[in-house]
């Protein structure tokens, strides 16, 4: 796997992948763009979700929706690692049941998330779930 960071302005990159998709990082706490440790953050909810959904398919499970809300907490002094990182899933679908969402949560989380695994060598990586029912979801 390659990828390229370019220099834009002030502390502004412009990282791109090897499959040609481009994302703007901003050193200057987010103020144009996410930190770098912030992509970090949602790079480990993306694939870990990609995952889950992925298992839930695959165990023909009628899944609706599934967004990941993550938590983290990093070290005062530089340099400012992760130092717990939460992921909590909530999980909407018909006929969904805790046990099917719990594998997924758990499969992703010791077996196929890498970014979750990588960061789990040296960060407390923690793992919460809710399921809802879209049969009793209240009307938006």
């Amino acid at each position: 796997m390659q990828a390229r960071v370019k220099w834009v302005e002030g502390l502004s990159f412009m990282g791109e992948s090897a499959s040609g998709h481009q994302v703007l990082m901003d050193g200057n706490a987010g103020e144009k763009a996410p930190s770098p440790m912030e992509m970090v953050l949602m790079s480990v909810g993306g694939c870990s979700a990609i995952d889950v959904v992925s298992i839930l398919h695959k165990a023909r499970q009628d899944v609706r929706d599934c967004e990941v809300k993550l938590t983290s907490e990093r070290r005062d002094e530089a340099p400012r690692l992760f130092t717990h990182i939460n992921l909590h899933f909530i999980v909407t679908g018909t006929g969904l049941t805790d046990k099917a969402v719990e594998r997924a949560v758990t499969l992703s989380a010791e077996k196929y998330c890498s970014v979750s695994l990588m960061l789990g060598a040296s960060v407390n990586v923690t793992h919460s779930f809710e399921v809802r029912d879209e049969r009793h979801a209240p009307a938006a």
